[in-house]
């Protein structure tokens, strides 16, 4: 009778030891989320152990050979069409020194002679999403992370299954938890008109399911190789203002054409083939590219299998490197220590930085751990603006007037370690400073945060702020 009785109890601590020691394995780089990890084993030990197995083990390791090896086909059969002459001229100091980092950390070369619209009119940026896909001659690739079911959704599905039967090839991925409103049916009618349907995460076995932490947070269309779209902008009608319960909807996009946009296709063909096996460069995805303007741009993709956290490094050299002025705007801003004390000392060198956050979400827990950073950031000289027209999704970041970074990636540690992010990095004053413009015209619809009026808001509040900011890595 007393062995039964000390049997759970004894099967407890042995699993507890067997997750301390898989939080140790897999977690060296991150210490203090070891650190919690292990203590919320320990401290609730059933529930610490569930919430581990979902969102604290990184399961895509377990497929980083063929994430590695999707990235290594792609990159033989495109690099040479990718190149530039080291002389061409006309990059700052800063602005080489990034795209040299960026290159290092996710192997895409600078490209010159692009064209790059700025589309801050998510309606405007939606219908030539739609003129792209009727235009399109040969193929079709869109990889989004979250795709509704809605009128905005089921308009670009019945453009696809048109386009489709008419001969395009069309490809759709999609994130398996950002779209997890899609159902059988939706995709279905997809897959009958001929259009290759896959999701990217989770993956294919039952051990990757467990992880509900990892998400491809990617916005991406390439058609027939030359024309291309990415920023923070998903498919669905709130994205257009149309849900009134969210209101006006602020989204920053790009439309590109240029020798970029082979590799945006690069990328979409590195996760197609992660989550497919199938081989896009062995076709003639990858046209000769053309040169279309004058813009210097260089896509940047990071994930939680590439050795550096190519995200968090550039940003966190952007910052240090700003001399003048730094303007970022973000929806989700839980940064890491690295990342809060670059703007701290950028503000007391002498930077104008300025951060245009949320003042609304969706997620109201992630609005209440940005504030609990606002105090020392404040302190230290930097100026924090909330908009409150509606919803702030665009993510956009500009260095002293000439560099800029444009993409799906947000300021918190979920875009720059845990999820599979893009983005557009450009030296290009014109485009720096039509963000800082229109980064500018938001400050009006926005308010101020004022360090004296800060620090005098209720107890309450700090208490609330400081609990959610303990969830920071996972949010």
């Amino acid at each position: 009778m007393e062995l039964w009785t000390y049997l759970p109890l004894a099967i407890g601590y042995l699993a507890t030891l067997m997750l301390i020691r898989w939080v140790l394995l897999t977690r060296k780089r991150q210490p203090i989320a070891s650190v919690a990890w292990i203590l919320a084993i320990i401290l609730l030990p059933l529930l610490g152990g569930v919430l581990f197995l979902f969102f604290g083990i990184n399961q895509v390791e377990r497929r980083k050979a063929l994430k590695l090896a999707a990235t290594r086909v792609a990159a033989d059969s495109v690099s040479n069409l990718t190149d530039y002459e080291e002389d061409a001229g006309g990059d700052s100091t800063l602005s080489s020194q990034l795209h040299r980092l960026a290159e290092l950390s996710c192997g895409y070369h600078v490209t010159r002679g692009n064209s790059i619209e700025l589309l801050i009119d998510t309606n405007i940026a939606f219908r030539r999403i739609e003129e792209a896909i009727l235009a399109a001659q040969k193929s079709i690739h869109l990889e989004y992370y979250l795709w509704k079911p809605d009128k905005a959704g089921r308009r670009i599905r019945d453009l696809l299954i048109e386009r489709a039967r008419q001969g395009i090839e069309v490809r759709f991925l999609y994130d398996g938890i950002g779209s997890i409103l899609l159902r059988r049916s939706f995709l279905r009618s997809m897959s009958d008109a001929g259009i290759h349907v896959a999701s990217f995460l989770p993956g294919q076995s039952l051990r990757e399911r467990w992880s509900l932490n990892l998400r491809c947070h990617r916005k991406i269309v390439v058609v027939d190789g030359r024309l291309g779209f990415t920023g923070g902008m998903n498919i669905g009608d709130e994205y257009l203002g149309r849900n009134k319960q969210i209101g006006y909807w602020r989204d920053t996009h790009l439309r590109m054409t240029g020798p970029s946009v082979l590799q945006l296709q690069q990328v979409f063909a590195e996760d197609w083939y992660y989550a497919t096996g199938e081989d896009l460069t062995t076709e003639p995805m990858f046209p000769d590219p053309s040169t279309d303007g004058d813009v210097t741009a260089q896509v940047v993709s990071g994930g939680p299998v590439d050795e550096i956290q190519t995200f968090h490094a550039l940003m966190f050299s952007a910052i240090n490197e700003a001399r003048e002025r730094i303007t970022l705007a973000t929806s989700f801003f839980v940064p890491t220590d690295g990342l809060s004390m670059a703007l701290e000392t950028a503000a007391l060198r002498g930077v104008d930085v300025r951060l245009l956050l949320s003042g609304r979400s969706m997620y109201p827990w992630t609005l209440m751990a940005a504030r609990s950073y606002y105090e020392a950031l404040l302190r230290s000289g930097v100026k924090i603006h909330e908009y409150r027209r509606g919803v702030l999704h665009s993510k956009t970041l500009t260095i002293d007037g000439c560099w800029s970074l444009v993409g799906s990636p947000n300021f918190d540690p979920r875009s720059l370690v845990l999820n599979f992010e893009v983005g557009v990095a450009m030296s290009d004053e014109r485009i720096a400073l039509e963000l800082e413009r229109h980064f500018t015209d938001d400050l009006e619809h926005a308010r101020e945060i004022r360090l004296d009026q800060w620090i005098r808001r209720p107890l309450r509040s700090v208490l609330i702020e400081n609990f959610c900011r303990l969830f920071s890595p996972v949010m």
